[in-house]
């Protein structure tokens, strides 16, 4: 249970931090035979603020709540 708690604080402290996951992934613009040609595509998946701290708050409360 501990463990689930530490996991939801670090995840609301980063989602509220970075406010999404960016990403970057190879995409094929031509593809003509033997000649392939390709391009890099940034991503953003966004996470909204709420999140972040409903994570944090719920990690927050596993970790006092006693058995």
């Amino acid at each position: 249970m501990r463990l689930l708690a530490i996991v939801l604080i670090v995840l609301g402290v980063v989602g509220l931090a970075y406010g999404g996951i960016s990403f970057t992934r190879k995409e094929t613009v031509v593809d003509a035979g033997p000649i392939n040609i390709t391009a890099d595509k940034h991503e953003t998946i966004p996470l909204p603020p709420v999140a972040g701290a409903v994570c944090l708050v719920a990690g927050i409360a596993l970790l006092f709540v006693r058995r």
